[in-house]
């Protein structure tokens, strides 16, 4: 198979995107999802389920330039998150065989990521074993770094953008977080999620060094109940006078130095230039 292919394993809708994005510049996508007929028509469709050993099996035969695993938990519980990030992390590890993609992207979380106060967090701060859900997906990011392909971990934040989320439905209801005490929140639009594994892919092809682990955020972490206001007023809804302290909020800041590094520009560097983008899209939402 030729260099400019590309394998995605969970192939949901960040897969969707950023297959779409590689496909209209010339590459081949293959898509991998238990139901291969919600992929596009662009893509070479599999069906299988990658927490199950056999089920990958095809890719040592496939031979991919590339590969982008988006694992997700099964349940919300500890051994749901174990099964589906590092499970899965296994199976994809185990499946190519004596073959050597390039290089593969494995989709991570700032749920790993240790912090609280609004500290300021990066790619070397402390991680949060202590936590169990997390510490199912921290030894997932390790199981893939220490294997022997070239692998980059990009942790994202909350990946917003879909004008029907739970987000925007609540709010429309009136329903808004408390402001005290506050909670600092991260996040990232789902166009600069794709936007920037392609980015990566592409620069990794052109022979461009690739970091191993990359926090995947935009420029403006913000108090959840500010974001929540702000979106109240941009959609009518009517709002009491509460404020969110900064000095008391909980939770922590991410920073994406190294994204900027990479040469990658933020097509929403904050929540305002998304959400705006995503409020425009559907208006009646």
């Amino acid at each position: 198979m030729k260099n400019n292919s590309v394998l995605i394993v969970g192939c949901g809708d960040l897969g969707i995107r950023t297959g779409l994005d590689l496909y209209a510049e010339g590459w081949e996508v293959h898509g991998l999802r238990r139901n291969p007929d919600a992929l596009p028509g662009e893509f070479t469709a599999h069906r299988g389920d990658y927490t199950q050993p056999g089920e990958l099996d095809f890719a040592h035969d496939l031979r991919p330039g590339f590969v982008i695993a988006s694992c997700n938990p099964v349940e919300r519980s500890e051994a749901g998150y174990r099964l589906g990030f590092l499970g899965g992390a296994r199976n994809i590890l185990s499946s190519f065989g004596d073959h050597r993609p390039r290089r593969i992207l494995f989709v991570s979380s700032t749920r790993v990521q240790a912090g609280a106060g609004g500290a300021r967090v990066d790619v070397n701060s402390r991680l949060a074993s202590e936590v169990p859900l997390a510490c199912a997906i921290i030894e997932a990011d390790q199981a893939m770094l220490q294997s022997p392909h070239a692998v980059t971990v990009v942790r994202f934040a909350g990946i917003y953008g879909n004008p029907r989320g739970r987000l925007l439905s609540r709010i429309r209801r009136g329903e808004l977080c408390e402001p005290s005490p506050g909670r600092w929140s991260n996040r990232i639009h789902r166009e600069d999620c794709a936007g920037f594994l392609t980015h990566l892919m592409k620069s990794d092809e052109a022979g461009r060094a690739i970091e191993p682990v990359y926090i995947g955020v935009d420029d403006r972490p913000e108090l959840q109940f500010e974001v929540e206001s702000w979106l109240a007023r941009e959609m009518g809804v009517p709002l009491g006078k509460a404020q969110a302290d900064p000095a008391t909020a909980s939770g922590k800041r991410c920073i994406n130095r190294l994204l900027h590094a990479s040469g990658y520009r933020l097509r929403y560097p904050d929540y305002k230039s998304g959400y705006r983008a995503v409020l425009e899209a559907d208006p009646a939402e």
